[in-house]
């Protein structure tokens, strides 16, 4: 089953939301900007899984596009100090927010187009 209707679009604009609030976190890092998108794409690595069979992509995709790594990282990063881990672990939030956006859920076990926001086939 699939998130539809009003629902779908309120996770949508969350997703949004997540994007620019990143983009606004990231402004304040003092990092070079072109660091943005040069990293933005870099967590689709975790689609690696999918070259062994769905089910094994679906849970590399969603450990990879799911919030507690990122929010990890960024922790991480706060606690020690380090700008530049806190930087990366708010481009790969941003990055999600950026896949809701944009339509590219969480994956079921079946096959990479069957999202929690509906299939990519539409």
């Amino acid at each position: 089953m699939f998130v539809t209707g009003k629902p779908k679009v309120w996770l949508r604009i969350e997703g949004f939301v997540l994007l620019i609030g990143t983009i606004v976190a990231f402004s304040q890092q003092n990092q070079h900007w072109w660091l943005y998108p040069a990293l933005l794409l870099v967590p689709d690595i975790f689609m690696i899984g999918y070259f062994a069979n769905s089910k094994v992509g679906a849970f590399f995709y969603n450990l990879g596009h799911s919030y507690p790594l990122p929010a990890l990282m960024t922790y991480s990063g706060w606690h020690n100090k380090s700008y530049l881990t806190i930087a990366i672990g708010v481009i790969w939030l941003g990055h999600i927010g950026w896949d809701r956006f944009f339509g590219y859920g969480l994956k079921y076990d079946t096959r990479f187009k069957d999202t929690h926001l509906g299939s990519l086939d539409k």
